[in-house]
């Protein structure tokens, strides 16, 4: 039966065709034109797709390279971090913080600080509480690690805006989570590197955890 249907299908498949062949060799005045029209479309439609494909192509791969020129421009410029000492990094952190509009900018530089290694006040008042970690690339912030900043950045320091910057790549997933659901901005080392090479403060605020504050301390 399925030999049958086939041969009965190719069938009036040809017989459909030789009579498409038919009227259109009987009708070809008025044919041709469509044909010319259809074939030019298809011909003006696939060069404008291949064209169109090439460029987004082209796009991807600019968009890559500039992330990975990003991507080592923010190496380089954390060569320099890289060599300072933890008591030096707080000192550099605190001077970023200053070149951003912070005012009152005072570095702990003691152990038992609770957490507040760099303390100021944004431009608009709210008062800055910055815990910093020098730490391999290679390491990760740990979910102890925040939960220690997590309970006195504001308990203690009443910070509006609590700023946690390391400078290793990552915050594990826990640590994350905790500062994202407890307003902590977590600066971790490529936000560090574009802070380095001149991004302002007030802009890597939202980046990583939402962290913008919701009281105002007087200027």
């Amino acid at each position: 039966m399925r030999k049958r249907t086939r041969r009965q299908v190719r069938g009036w498949g040809a017989a459909v065709a030789l009579i498409a062949a038919v009227w259109v060799a009987g009708n070809w005045a008025a044919v041709w034109p469509v044909l010319v029209i259809a074939l030019t479309v298809c011909v003006v439609g696939g060069a404008g797709w291949g064209i169109l494909r090439a460029h987004q192509r082209t796009v991807g791969q600019d968009r890559q390279w500039r992330a990975r020129e990003e991507a080592r421009a923010r190496e380089l410029s954390m060569a320099e971090v890289d060599a300072l000492t933890w008591q030096e990094f707080e000192h550099y952190v605190a001077g970023l913080c200053r070149r951003d509009g912070c005012t009152k900018v005072v570095v702990s530089g003691k152990s038992g600080d609770l957490g507040a290694d760099v303390i100021g006040y944004l431009a608009d008042g709210r008062k800055l509480v910055i815990q910093c970690k020098k730490y391999a690339p290679e390491r990760s912030v740990s979910s102890q690690d925040m939960q220690k900043f997590v309970g006195t950045a504001r308990l203690e320091h009443g910070a509006d805006v609590a700023l946690f910057v390391t400078t290793c790549r990552t915050f594990t997933k826990a640590a994350l989570g905790l500062a994202v659901r407890q307003d902590i901005v977590a600066l971790h080392r490529d936000l560090l590197g574009s802070w380095v090479k001149g991004a302002h403060l007030e802009t890597l605020i939202p980046l990583n955890g939402s962290g913008a504050g919701t009281r105002r301390q007087p200027a």
